[in-house]
């Protein structure tokens, strides 16, 4: 990073104004004139922060000159604009993304004292808005999002670093409306980059809703009412964005595949939005550089400090990590199984290892207000303890020895909410969620439930089980170069393209292997075992619908299992064109008949006459793969009114289309 630093610095010194950036500085005349202009501030503010971190962390003076140069550059920048014109010229410019510029002078200020760095983060204090928060009206409607909420973080810096109790309030009041009125299930906020009217949230479900960086700035906010209040709502809050609207914008582990936009309506996908997936060198939208943040922040705020006689650590997120805890003279290691549906339990080990004398210090794990009082669990060293409510935090403060252990267990419990809307008719729109996971139905607009007047949720929603992912098939077939699969479309069947995991497509071509009295060793892997059996399929992502034939010579198609018109059930044999490795799928009431490929369109065919040829016995003989899908450990099945729903986390999709609100009607 020094030489990154120099190299910049050499930059600046050549243009000798203290500017610095890779655009001309006519960009900034169009911005005070009020000109259709890029955001160039926007790009600024990364800069300085950018140089303020690699002298507040690094210790690189020369990096903390030039961020001072700037500054100044920019100070008679505003301040001829405030000459020149009414200062309310100023005010306008301010509609465009600022960034974070005046939390960026704010801090700035903190370090230098320098009148002229507080007077112009003042500057960049919107006051129009501002205003509407100070006197706590919830009138943000309108607004661009992710121009303001950079500001309200400013504004928290306000209050840290010049006392002023109206920006702990503003930012307070800002915090409250969004979570009572803007926010979504996932934690995020906007509607194609603004907030829209509040608690109307059902009007505004469309690709185009939750801007990444809107998430990132949040998660700031948040992070800081938390520090200055240890208010367990804001840990929560940062608990539930973090996993669903963070964990979420990022296709699988694929570096530099991240999303602008993380859409929320029936049958959305984050494959198709506006922007789409970015690319890993051509795209760097302003959602990379907070996404990039994002991923690298993930272990920021696990753990809060909390000085004085008797020290203090508050663990608000449990992931599995180590805190070298120098105040406490402690090492934390905070273990977490990994969250599965079969389990409601989220299971956390705490252990305490020390190389010294310690004295008391005190441990302060939060009890998340998504668990249940009822099955609540901790233990010290084996013994219980004595349990708060959710919402609260469980205080251990003793003098700790190497090898003291905290468990802890909450359980995790499936629950419906409501969207953010008012109106009585939208009132049965509502989220899934698992513990802090939002679940996602795999469904391509499909969105209908019907419960019971008075059942419980796990009456219609129930868990995958473990073993499942053993059973997931996929039945592939060569031609050529070309390898080909069989897969479901509009709940018929045919032959596809093999596809690409993550995908629609490879949703359609995958199916779980049901073995109706099953013969044969138990101890052989699953799918070898069915071979011999009669046996049905079930598509992935219409749990209880399976593949059935409607006669010879017949197209296949997909039905609810309830439908006794079909049948569903095949013998599972080995191959008919006798290649090792393949099977063919016999009818079950109609023997002699098997499922066939013909050019692409698959029916039941008889093996009569001319059909004995190679030609039929290749066409009725498949490769049996693993399945080109699987299920995530968190999975449940959900009842639907027309279809059942494969209920998922949705920081585990990529492309596959999803439903995050369903119409749910008792």
């Amino acid at each position: 990073m020094d030489a990154l630093v120099s190299a910049l610095s050499e930059c600046q010194e050549k243009m000798d104004t203290g500017y610095l950036s890779a655009f001309p500085t006519e960009f900034f005349d169009k911005f005070e004139a009020i000109q259709p202009v890029w955001a160039p501030y926007y790009t600024i503010h990364k800069i300085l922060a950018g140089l303020l971190d690699q002298y507040t962390i690094a210790g690189n003076v020369n990096a903390f000159k030039m961020m001072t140069w700037m500054v100044d550059y920019f100070y008679k920048r505003v301040q001829n604009v405030i000459i020149k014109y009414p200062i309310e010229r100023h005010w306008e410019s301010l509609n465009e993304e600022t960034g974070g510029m005046n939390d960026v002078l704010y801090r700035l200020f903190s370090i230098t004292g320098d009148q002229k760095h507080l007077v112009l983060a003042h500057l960049f204090d919107k006051p129009c808005f501002l205003g509407v928060l100070a006197v706590k009206a919830d009138s943000i409607s309108g607004f661009h999002s992710n121009t303001h909420i950079p500001i309200v973080v400013g504004t928290q810096m306000r209050y840290e670093y010049t006392g002023n109790q109206l920006y702990k309030d503003v930012s307070t009041f800002f915090m409250d409306i969004v979570n009572s009125s803007h926010t979504y299930a996932t934690g995020g906020t906007s509607s194609e980059e603004f907030w829209q009217d509040p608690k109307r949230l059902a009007s505004f479900l469309s690709s185009e809703t939750e801007e990444s960086c809107t998430t990132y700035n949040m998660l700031k906010v948040s992070r800081n009412l938390f520090r200055w209040t240890k208010d367990i709502s804001y840990a929560d809050y940062y608990e539930r964005a973090i996993t669903n609207g963070v964990l979420s914008i990022q296709r699988g582990r694929e570096p530099g595949r991240m999303i602008y936009m993380l859409p929320l309506h029936p049958g959305g996908s984050k494959a198709r939005t506006l922007h789409s997936w970015g690319s890993q060198f051509d795209d760097f939208w302003c959602c990379y550089g907070t996404g990039i943040e994002s991923f690298s922040k993930l272990g920021d705020s696990i753990y809060f400090e909390e000085e004085g006689n008797v020290p203090a650590i508050y663990i608000i997120q449990y992931i599995s990590s180590t805190l070298d805890w120098k105040s406490g003279k402690v090492l934390l290691t905070q273990e977490v199984e990994p969250v599965v549906s079969w389990d409601h339990q989220l299971k956390i080990t705490i252990t305490v290892s020390t190389k010294q004398k310690t004295g008391k210090s005190a441990v302060n794990m939060r009890i998340p207000s998504w668990t249940n009082s009822n099955g609540v669990k901790a233990k010290l060293n084996h013994q219980d303890l004595p349990m708060p409510t959710p919402g609260k935090f469980l205080v251990v403060s003793r003098n700790w020895n190497s090898g003291d252990k905290i468990n802890l267990e909450f359980p995790l419990t499936l629950r419906t909410e409501a969207i953010k809307d008012d109106r009585k008719e939208y009132s049965s729109i509502q989220a899934i969620l698992y513990g802090p996971y939002l679940l996602a139905g795999l469904s391509k607009g499909d969105w209908d439930i019907k419960t019971g007047q008075d059942s419980l949720l796990v009456d219609w929603i129930t868990p995958i089980p473990a073993d499942y992912n053993s059973n997931l098939i996929s039945f592939v077939q060569y031609s050529g170069n070309t390898t080909m699969v069989l897969t479901n479309s509009n709940y018929t069947v045919k032959m596809g393209k093999y596809p690409e995991s993550g995908t629609d497509s490879a949703v359609a071509a995958t199916y779980r292997l049901v073995v109706k009295n099953p013969k044969g060793s138990k101890s052989a892997e699953p799918r070898q075992a069915a071979i011999g059996n009669e046996v049905m399929l079930e598509p992935f992502d219409l749990p209880g619908m399976f593949l059935v034939h409607q006669g010879t010579n017949e197209e296949l198609k997909i039905v609810d299992s309830l439908d006794v018109e079909y049948s569903s059930g095949f013998l599972l044999l080995a191959g008919l064109d006798g290649k090792n490795g393949s099977v063919s799928l016999e009818s079950k009431i109609k023997k002699g008949c098997y499922v066939y490929n013909n050019h692409g369109s698959i029916k039941l065919s008889g093996s009569t006459g001319s059909s004995t040829s190679m030609t039929f016995k290749s066409g009725a003989s498949f490769e049996m793969q693993f399945g080109r899908s699987e299920y995530n450990p968190i999975s449940f099945v959900s009842e639907g009114l027309n279809r059942n729903y494969l209920l998922t986390p949705l920081l585990s999709l990529r492309d596959e289309s999803y439903t995050v609100y369903f119409n749910i009607q008792s």
